[in-house]
């Protein structure tokens, strides 16, 4: 490889550790730095430096310091084996791992050694010095947990998605252009998101990380919405969704490597994701292996964060669901459509956004999406609408709670709320630990806004209680997560 250069400086900043735990901004691990003479004006700059072992990903942001003096630095990195790719100037920050990579690089393992970032320079004026500054992360976990920086929303509100899709990196097909079934790309399932208005997705293909890269390459370009790295960890004795991380989970169990399903989910938290057991309800056989939740060892229900009680068109897996309440497995209800033909017509069940889950965020980002699930203030959105609420409140004395929240309630009344948009001529019901109780009986709502108010006389008790909306022949419109009562929440996830 051609070059000329002058000594380039390098300074080691105290090392970060590896895994380094989602914050802003962690320190970068190196700081490379150095300057540009006019004897250099179209020629090839090599800045080596060191990569330890244990690395997965690199992100190497780039400052042209001399930019304003009209230099033009172009930028490109190589690792101790071949070249890795090179954006010229229209990138000054770019991140590569074994699963993903910024486009103009390629993922791939991430070697130890010698490596270089590669810099040409197709101008630089006489007379001028222009300096430059590369910052270089090992293992940033932001980029493992998310395929952008910034949140695409950074306000709290509603915000709705699909968290069970496939695509070409596994089951999902589509015809072609002459209308022959081929894996259907992962884009056009994109672009049926956005036009059903959805604000966050996640690509769930099954036991692969290979969608991760062409996620990353989308998201620029779908700024209104966000992509959620996922996975669909597919086992002979069920399925689990597990949000939050491009990196591979091993999924194989029943192998010496993951002797159970304890072992797979743990793997899953330790990287930062959050684990939901998909419709745990389904038959299994020939026709879907291990769609039925059958694990052959008890699971430890510390390490699942929610359940979809909704998948697709099929009935509610309200039975799992609240059987783990009863427990007090304080598991978030959340819907998916388990899509596999991205131009399917939005009105049929299972087409990208039937159902929807609608989580209550402090923005959209994965951070807030996911601690938004965590939270439990969720619903559920059987046929996928645009703009259809469900919320609830309860009050005791001067203490209240939302969705997913706690209420101690030791006498008394207890004031609820419960607000719903769109549902006209629809009614609410009520359910105490899973059953219908006679102290709250159906209500019937009236306009296209309205808040419903009840009085519920519990006993002192441990409690869980939700609502769910239904139209005039009784079919499931909204689905929303408890209020906890006479207890505090164990979740902590």
């Amino acid at each position: 490889m051609p070059t000329r250069s002058r000594q380039v400086s390098l300074l080691l900043l105290v090392l970060a550790p590896l895994a380094a735990a989602a914050q802003s901004p962690p320190p970068p691990n190196l700081v490379l730095h150095s300057e540009v003479h006019p004897s250099q004006n179209q020629t090839y700059i090599e800045a080596p430096f060191t990569v330890p072992a244990g690395v997965h990903r690199i992100t190497v942001s780039f400052h042209n310091l001399g930019h304003d003096q009209h230099t033009v630095l172009d930028l490109g990195i190589a690792d101790p084996i071949r070249f890795r790719g090179a954006s010229g100037g229209n990138k000054d920050h770019f991140t590569l791992s074994d699963t993903d990579a910024t486009p103009s690089y390629l993922p791939g393992a991430i070697p130890a050694g010698r490596w270089k970032l590669l810099i040409a320079v197709p101008n630089i004026r006489p007379g001028i010095t222009s300096p430059w500054r590369a910052e270089v992360w090992f293992n940033r976990a932001l980029d493992d947990s998310s395929f952008t920086d910034q949140p695409l929303r950074d306000q709290p509100g509603w915000y709705r998605g699909d968290l069970h899709m496939h695509d070409a990196h596994s089951d999902g097909s589509c015809p072609s252009q002459s209308g022959k079934p081929i894996p259907c790309p992962l884009f056009l399932t994109a672009e049926a998101a956005a036009r059903r208005g959805l604000n966050f997705i996640a690509i769930s293909d099954h036991n692969t990380t290979s969608q991760s890269d062409s996620e990353r390459e989308l998201q620029p370009y779908f700024d209104k919405l966000l992509f959620i790295p996922s996975r669909e960890l597919t086992t002979f004795h069920g399925h689990a969704n597990a949000f939050g991380t491009s990196r591979f989970i091993d999924y194989r169990v029943g192998a010496s490597q993951v002797p159970d399903v304890n072992a797979m989910f743990r793997s899953a938290r330790h990287l930062g994701a959050i684990v939901s057991i998909n419709h745990p309800q389904s038959p299994t056989g020939e026709i879907c292996m291990g769609c039925g939740w059958t694990p052959i060892k008890p699971v430890d229900m510390n390490l699942v964060t929610s359940v979809e009680v909704i998948n697709g068109g099929g009935s509610p897996a309200t039975h799992f669901w609240e059987q783990q309440l009863r427990q007090d497995h304080r598991l978030t209800a959340i819907g998916g459509s388990d899509n596999h033909h991205a131009d399917w017509p939005p009105e049929r069940p299972s087409s990208i956004g039937y159902p929807s889950t609608v989580v209550y965020a402090q923005n959209l980002s994965v951070a807030g999406i996911l601690d938004g699930i965590r939270s439990g203030r969720v619903f559920v959105d059987v046929a996928g609408s645009r703009d259809r609420l469900l919320d609830m409140n309860a009050k005791a004395g001067s203490a209240s709670a939302e969705m997913g929240g706690d209420l101690e309630t030791r006498d008394g009344v207890v004031s609820l709320e419960v607000h719903v948009v769109d549902c006209d001529g629809g009614s609410i019901h009520f359910f105490v630990d899973g059953e219908t109780s006679t102290d709250l009986p159906s209500l019937p709502i009236s306009s296209g806004d309205q808040t419903i108010r009840a009085e519920w006389h519990p006993d002192g008790g441990r409690h869980f209680l939700r609502v769910e909306v239904r139209d005039t022949d009784d079919r499931l419109l909204l689905l929303g997560n408890p209020i906890y009562f006479g207890y505090q929440s164990e979740k902590a996830h």
